[in-house]
């Protein structure tokens, strides 16, 4: 199905930054964040995995550090190149699969990428192995997303392991859906992937990032979008 999601991005990618980006979304909220962790730890080597249109890249350059960026589609990478982003800093490929050797990078960033990928954690575990310092996933959290009620039953079923199958029945056995806003996307949240962040980095932390929230650890039924924050101050690998 990621031949679907290269096909809608072949197809809109003219048109992306407008439909999708905003001065004040959940990822320019993740994006300010990074910056002031990202200062803290003296990083100075960024890769931003599944860059798009270089939203990310862009602003991490204008801050200062030595930014770089990986896409599967070509075609938001020209879009990145318009943006005035270097050629030689803009690499197509397939994050599960990133073409550098370990620990090549400070840190790691991905900005709603996680759930368009029917295996996150072959992703994570490639920021993970690329990056000495931190990892940052700014992406969706069900837990966070409609009723009260509904979010606190996902919880629940997540907590018992009976949310795949919950979902499956959800999805009619496709396991992802399709809409005209976002794509082919699948059911992901944030803390999905806080395990194997803490398997390797010393110090994990989840903030919301949704307009609204307040910016506490609290974010796991509060906030539709979080930012996982992954520091590693040992030398602790996967």
């Amino acid at each position: 199905m990621e031949h679907y999601q290269k096909r809608y991005y072949h197809a809109s990618a003219a048109g992306y930054d407008a439909k999708h980006l905003h001065a004040d979304d959940e990822h320019f909220r993740s994006l300010d964040v990074v910056d002031k962790t990202c200062r803290d730890l003296k990083v100075r080597t960024v890769l931003d995995v599944g860059c798009g249109t270089g939203r990310g890249v862009r602003y991490l350059l204008d801050k200062g550090y030595d930014a770089c960026g990986v896409d599967p589609s070509e075609d938001l990478l020209d879009e990145a190149r318009a943006k005035g982003i270097a050629p030689d800093r803009l690499v197509r490929s397939d994050g599960e699969r990133l073409p550098y050797a370990d620990g090549s990078f400070d840190a790691v960033t991905e900005f709603g990428v996680l759930h368009h990928v029917r295996h996150p954690e072959r992703l994570v575990g490639e920021m993970l192995r690329v990056s000495r310092k931190a990892v940052f996933l700014s992406d969706s959290n069900r837990f966070g997303q409609g009723p009260m009620m509904m979010r606190r039953l996902k919880w629940a079923l997540y907590r018992l392991g009976l949310w795949p199958l919950a979902n499956l029945l959800k999805t009619r056995g496709k396991g992802y859906i399709i809409t005209e806003g976002d794509g082919l996307s699948y059911s992901y949240s944030v803390y999905d992937s806080y395990r194997q962040v803490q398997r390797v980095c010393d110090k994990v932390v989840v903030l919301p990032t949704q307009e609204g929230v307040a910016m506490t650890e609290d974010a796991l039924l509060k906030s539709s979008h979080a930012l996982l924050i992954g520091i590693r101050t040992s030398s602790a690998r996967i």
